[in-house]
């Protein structure tokens, strides 16, 4: 992890942190740090900065703690995804939060297998916990907002159109027409379907929210290269 990340009941005091857990391991281990040494730090939520190592033993790690600087902007983007199998989760959504995504919505799909929203790969902690696997890769400390949408068609239909008015309302589809646009500044909601992508229905049902069907080309890629590819096309 490039950035540790520190959470309330960490503190002793307002400048200084014990850690006895896996961050404590990966300054021992990773680092491979020594007392006085400085590690980056940042408040789960807030500021980023730098630690100075006080102590360090085969337990725990003390930190005195600076921080004064803002963590990188988000970007402007709410991400619509259609649940991902659950053996992908865990790259799909670090990727998500190393890239900066504001928001993301997890919703239901004619592919997705019913089986995937009961796995415990896919519970909102253990999506959280991989969204901060992103951030301490990517030195940041604000998480993406999650919601769940279990069912599709009461959402697309009575949450989706008030979520892509005023913005730039994109779904990623392979057969469509119209390339996707590149390097955009706007403020933008942008839906990805499952392996397989959307059925047509949905696809229809998502127009009719107000979302353009956009394609990267002929070739047909997995989710969880399509999420990374359709971010970096639309804010390079």
């Amino acid at each position: 992890m490039n950035l540790i990340l520190l959470r309330p009941d960490d503190y002793l005091d307002p400048q200084r942190v014990r850690l006895s857990d896996g961050r404590a391991e990966q300054i021992r281990q990773v680092h491979r740090a020594q007392a006085g040494d400085s590690v980056r730090v940042g408040d789960l939520g807030g500021l980023m900065g730098s630690a100075i190592i006080e102590q360090l033993d085969e337990h725990t790690v003390t930190l005195r703690v600076v921080l004064d600087r803002q963590p990188p902007a988000k970007l402007p983007v709410t991400l619509v995804l259609a649940l991902p199998r659950p053996k992908m989760a865990r790259r799909i959504c670090r990727t998500i939060a190393e890239l900066g995504v504001r928001e993301l919505i997890l919703i239901n799909s004619y592919r997705v297998e019913k089986s995937y929203w009961s796995s415990p790969l896919l519970s909102e902690d253990r999506i959280q916990d991989y969204f901060i696997e992103g951030l301490q890769q990517s030195m940041d400390t604000v998480l993406p907002t999650l919601r769940i949408e279990k069912y599709f068609k009461p959402f697309v239909e009575d949450h989706l159109p008030a979520l892509a008015s005023n913005k730039r309302a994109l779904v990623a589809h392979p057969r469509s027409d119209v390339r996707c646009p590149r390097d955009i500044r706007d403020d933008s909601l942008l839906a990805i379907g499952p392996e397989g992508g959307f059925i047509p229905y949905e696809l229809e049902k998502l127009e009719e929210a107000g979302l353009q069907a956009v394609t990267l080309g002929e070739r047909i890629l997995k989710v969880e290269t399509a999420v990374p590819v359709l971010l970096s096309r639309l804010f390079s």
